[in-house]
Order: structure tokens, then C-alpha cells, then sequence
């Protein structure tokens, strides 16, 4: 089944229409430049950001705060995958979202449109869908808010193994990797492949939109018990880090890494934490 190209919400009796990536849309484009893709590791917080701020940049998650304390430039994604993210802080969102591009799962804007259905209003031109390749509808709806794919929604909810795209030109699966097949994606409009952690599918959203080197601050792994450079410890939301890395993310980001210079895209890790983990960066 093809991925819908927009998914219409339904807000205040009012439909809402979020437009699904599309690498072909131009705007989407960063026309071979490098990037950076700040995550929300504690390491983040002791960048040196006036060598950053001018360079496109992708955020997760929290590390959007930022821009409170520091003047990004060329903002050109925010990127956040699980739905968790919106009702455990809404402050963020309330306070450091003004209308950048915004990069999603279904079941983030699900909660969005929930939680913050005026949000939806004011910005839904500026935010695009991001389908989990295995899974296209993501966490199941709690509440029906896809008046026009009702009848496709057991359908995008069927998971399908990695291995099921080992054949599709838009991806590289390792379905040999134990004890679960990896892989990664060359074009995210038709799906990213999920690896445990959101900077994982900033990668891959970065690839698509043709830029010419990707550096990753703020992915430290190794201290995941710690709180995001954002939190504290009485208000950090709980990791899951710890389990996936070696199985999962370690591996993801060596496929990444190695099927992405091969592509002629460089990653490049910033973060003197977990900098010896991988295997496949410059």
C-alpha cells in the first residue's frame, strides 16, 4: 500500500491537512549543504555554538530549547518521532515552537492535535509527515481524528518485517544482523527505518533532503541516565536507551554511516562520549 500523501485532522469541527515528506517538493532541499543534527544529550549543553548557529540545523526533541539561549540561524527541521514527547513537555512546545519546519510521526501529530489543537491551526502548512517504513500508521489512535483513511487504518497498522524491503531501491536492510534485521533509508518519503532513537530518523530525513555532510552533536549513548541537557532529575522522562544500544543503535548507525559515505554523504559524530562506538564515521 502506497503511504498517504496528507492526512486530514479533524479540530474543532475544522479540517486540517498535514502534507506527508516529499523529497521531489523543492523546498525540501538543502541543496548540498552540510548539516547538523543537534540531539539531546548532556554533551549538547557545552557546545560551542557560536561556530554552529550559522550552519542548517536539524533539532530533536528538546534540544529546540536552544534557541531560547542561542540565534540558530537557518532552523531547517525539528524533528520528533514518539508521541510521548508531546505530553511530557509541553513547555517546549508552548515556548520554542513558532512555525518551523516540523517533522513527525502520525501518532506525534495525533497527540498534537489533542493536546494542542491551536498549534495544529497556526502552523499545520509547516509541518510534514514521517512514516515508519515497517509500520506506516504508527501507535495506534486512541481517538479517531483521520476522518478520510478510516478504512485504510488496520492496514497501515499491519507491521511488516524489515526484511519485507530488502528488494526496495529506497532502502538497505542488513536482514542478516542478529538478533533483529537493521536498516536504513535513502529516500524518506517512502519511509525511515526506526533504530531506538529520534536522531536516527534526523539522519535519515537529512539524506533525503540532499546535503552534502551530516554532523551529529548531542548523541552521547553512554550516559542515556542522565538528564537531557533540557532536564533535570526530577523532571527527565525515562530512557530506553541502555537496552538497544548494542543490539540496535550501535549497528543502525555503523549501516548508516558505511551506506551513506558510500553515497557520497560523510557522518560525522561530535560526541567525545560515544565517538568509539561506531565503526563506519569519519
Amino acid at each position: 500500500m502506497e503511504l498517504p500523501p496528507t492526512v486530514v485532522f479533524n479540530i474543532d469541527d475544522q479540517p486540517i491537512t498535514i502534507h506527508a515528506f516529499n523529497s521531489s517538493e523543492a523546498k525540501q532541499s538543502l541543496n548540498n549543504q552540510a548539516v547538523n543534527i543537534i540531539a539531546s544529550g548532556p554533551s549538547a549543553a557545552n557546545l560551542a555554538f557560536s561556530e554552529l548557529i550559522e550552519i542548517p540545523t536539524i533539532f530533536v526533541n528538546g534540544s529546540i530549547s536552544l534557541l531560547a539561549q542561542h540565534d540558530f540561524t537557518q532552523v531547517v527541521g525539528w524533528v520528533i518521532s514518539d508521541a510521548r514527547f508531546i505530553n511530557h513537555q509541553p513547555e517546549i512546545l508552548k515556548n520554542h515552537y513558532t512555525g518551523q519546519s516540523l517533522y513527525a510521526t502520525l501518532a506525534v501529530f495525533e497527540a498534537l492535535a489533542a493536546a494542542h489543537p491551536d498549534i495544529m491551526h497556526s502552523y499545520h502548512s509547516s509541518m510534514r509527515i514521517l512514516y515508519p517504513v515497517d509500520r506506516p500508521w504508527g501507535v495506534k489512535s486512541n481517538r479517531l481524528w483521520f476522518s478520510k483513511l478510516t478504512f485504510k487504518k488496520k492496514l497501515l497498522n499491519k507491521k511488516k518485517p524489515l526484511s519485507y524491503f530488502v528488494n526496495d531501491p529506497n532502502f538497505v536492510i542488513d536482514s542478516s544482523h542478529k538478533p533483529a534485521p537493521i536498516g536504513v533509508s535513502l529516500d524518506v518519503t517512502y519511509g525511515f527505518v526506526e533504530a531506538g532513537t529520534v536522531a536516527y530518523v534526523a539522519a535519515q530525513l537529512a539524506f533525503s533532503r540532499s546535503v552534502s555532510i551530516i554532523n551529529l552533536y548531542g548523541i552521547d549513548l553512554l550516559n542515556s541516565a542522565e538528564p537531557r541537557f533540557y532536564e533535570n532529575k526530577d523532571n527527565s522522562a525515562p530512557s530506553k536507551l541502555d537496552k538497544a544500544i548494542t543490539d540496535r543503535i550501535v549497528p543502525s548507525f555503523n549501516l548508516l554511516g558505511k551506506v551513506y559515505k558510500e553515497h557520497g554523504v560523510p557522518i560525522v559524530n561530535h560526541s567525545a562520549i560515544s565517538k568509539n562506538l561506531f565503526n563506519s564515521f569519519d
